[in-house]
């Protein structure tokens, strides 16, 4: 949010009713979501939407916001069966009423939603202060995605660009915007595509036309298909596509010699991501999967996380007590830290005592990598030493200076660690000259088992790849949820948690050439798109590992 925007202006003040902002959820990618509309959401007192919506848009509210349903599965109307359907102009006049901030959520934008204007001017009617906020309009960012361009380049004459619902067009529609010669984007589902396409043809388009059908837009899911109007028919039906699911977003078509059913493939950025739709198991806890899962989706992944490990205080916290109040009479000249919970531990220890940041003054600090040393500053705390190489105790003794008596006032130093912490960092430091204090900061104990869909998934082949971060997770992930199955590719920090996995049966297909995580999510996405550059070269479909045949050879990379 700019700092320099009052937000007293953004949301009026009101005492007598409530406000409601009608707000544009985009076509489907949480990333196209506009500033504006994520001020809304984080704002918000209750948030309506359809499921598909809410799931969009809950992450930017706040913890607690209401979210009444508009479909009860549980209640069924007159006819059996028949879900009741909540009149949304009623929960949102009865929201505002009662003097809180609405959100109502709509997929693209409420500009081109029916059931939002309807809503809108029964909050105008019954004298409910409301405002709108455009959202990327669901016609427009799917072809986007796609990588088909509404209107040709620079010189072209394109025409028009019309956009028709094929849910609900008339007769007389068809035959006007079959008459043109323009570019049009139909919003359909997959069941009305073919007959809206034989409608056009009926109105005058030539039946060589092309045309791209894309489902599920700019999400992980999205498919894309290339036909004319002539052949889309038999296309689906080899394809053997089955209808829209109940509650599914629009498909969008688009039909035109600028519809780029020849550009596609030049143009469609979106689905030739190297991990494009692949489901990546991520077996670390959810801190510290974060950033992992945010750079997988960058490749297009969609990242599972099943933590492996939980964080527990050191059975006896005496040890732990006595080196924090070591740190502020001054026994360390050194502390260092070699993971993201040893930083959160000592953190929550200052807490309990009252402490901050200001306790490390006078102390050099050390980091074994960049995520310990993001979480320090954080903390408020800025590192002195992280290692310059290789993001690992050997990489932080090969930067860690040798004891000096005349510039080292002190020879100790405090390392705040996991229970089963190796001692390498240890011995190198007494190496070195130091005395170390080699604390328990918290133990790590093996997490629960996940939930049963997702062992089944794990066993039976529903995941694309699986990352393994370190030994203990080869070993907690195959204890919790057993063996992942041999179509999923297997990707590995090290050689050391390589050589755990192949001890526990699994045939490892990605190393990553540094010990970092970053470092591994970019072996794999390089493994996917080396993958789908073989099966194109080969004229083969591009499909992800998880869509492979049982039992096929995988090869392994470095």
């Amino acid at each position: 949010m700019n700092p320099s925007r009052p937000t007293t202006s953004a949301f009026p003040v009101v005492t007598t009713h409530g406000h409601v902002t009608f707000l544009g959820a985009g076509p489907g990618d949480p990333g196209l979501l506009t500033l504006r509309a994520v001020e809304a959401l984080a704002a918000a007192d209750v948030l309506i939407a359809e499921p598909e919506v809410l799931e969009v848009v809950r992450t930017h509210a706040r913890a607690g916001v209401d979210t009444p349903q508009l479909t009860i599965a549980d209640e069924m109307s007159a006819a059996a069966g028949v879900p009741v359907i909540r009149d949304a102009a009623n929960l949102v006049m009865e929201a505002a009423r009662s003097g809180r901030r609405v959100v109502r959520a709509v997929t693209g934008d409420p500009g081109l939603d029916g059931n939002a204007a309807e809503e809108m001017l029964a909050c105008a009617t019954g004298g409910i202060p409301f405002e709108v906020v455009p959202g990327v309009a669901t016609a427009v960012g799917v072809p986007a995605y796609a990588g088909v361009p509404l209107r040709g380049g620079r010189g072209d004459n394109d025409g028009d660009v019309r956009f028709v619902d094929a849910r609900n067009a008339s007769a007389r529609c068809w035959s006007e915007v079959g008459a043109s010669d323009g570019t049009l984007v139909v919003s359909a589902t997959l069941e009305t595509v073919s007959s809206a396409a034989a409608e056009l043809v009926s109105a005058g388009r030539k039946p060589d036309t092309p045309l791209t059908v894309t489902v599920a837009g700019t999400t992980t899911r999205q498919r894309t298909w290339n036909a004319t109007l002539g052949t889309i028919a038999q296309v689906f039906k080899q394809g053997k596509v089955l209808p829209s699911p109940e509650g599914a977003r629009p498909v969008i078509a688009v039909v035109g010699e600028h519809g780029a059913a020849a550009r596609r493939e030049e143009l469609a950025w979106f689905e030739s991501k190297p991990l494009f739709g692949w489901r990546v198991l991520v077996p670390r806890t959810k801190e510290q999967a974060a950033s992992l899962s945010d750079q997988l989706r960058s490749y297009g992944a969609v990242p599972h996380e099943v933590p492996t490990i939980a964080v527990e205080p050191p059975r006896t916290p005496q040890q732990m007590e006595r080196a924090v109040k070591g740190l502020v009479t001054g026994r360390y000249e050194w502390i260092a830290f070699t993971s993201v919970n040893a930083v959160k531990a000592v953190r929550e220890k200052f807490e309990e005592y009252g402490l901050d940041a200001r306790a490390f003054a006078g102390i050099k600090v050390a980091a074994v990598g960049e995520q310990t040393a993001a979480a320090l500053v954080e903390f408020g705390v800025k590192p002195d030493l992280v290692p310059s190489g290789e993001q690992s105790a050997a990489g932080l003794l090969e930067d860690w200076p040798p004891y000096d008596p005349v510039f080292d006032p002190i020879d100790r130093v405090f390392l705040p660690r996991a229970d089963i912490a190796t001692e390498t960092l240890v011995a190198g430091l007494i190496e070195l000259g130091w005395e170390v204090d080699d604390v328990t900061a918290y133990r790590t104990v093996r997490a629960s088992p996940p939930p049963a869909d997702t062992r089944e998934a794990i066993k039976g082949g529903g995941f694309d790849a699986v990352l393994f971060t370190s030994s203990s997770t080869v070993r907690n992930l195959v204890g919790i949820a057993g063996k992942p199955h041999n179509v999923t590719v297997i990707a590995c920090i090290g050689p050391a948690t390589a050589k755990t996995a192949e001890e526990h049966g699994l045939r490892v297909d990605v190393l990553s050439p540094e010990p970092s995580v970053s470092k591994l999510a970019e072996a794999l996405a390089e493994y996917g798109a080396a993958r789908r550059d073989a099966a194109r070269e080969a004229g083969e479909s591009v499909s992800r590992p998880s869509e492979r045949r049982p039992g096929a050879r995988r090869r392994r990379t470095t």
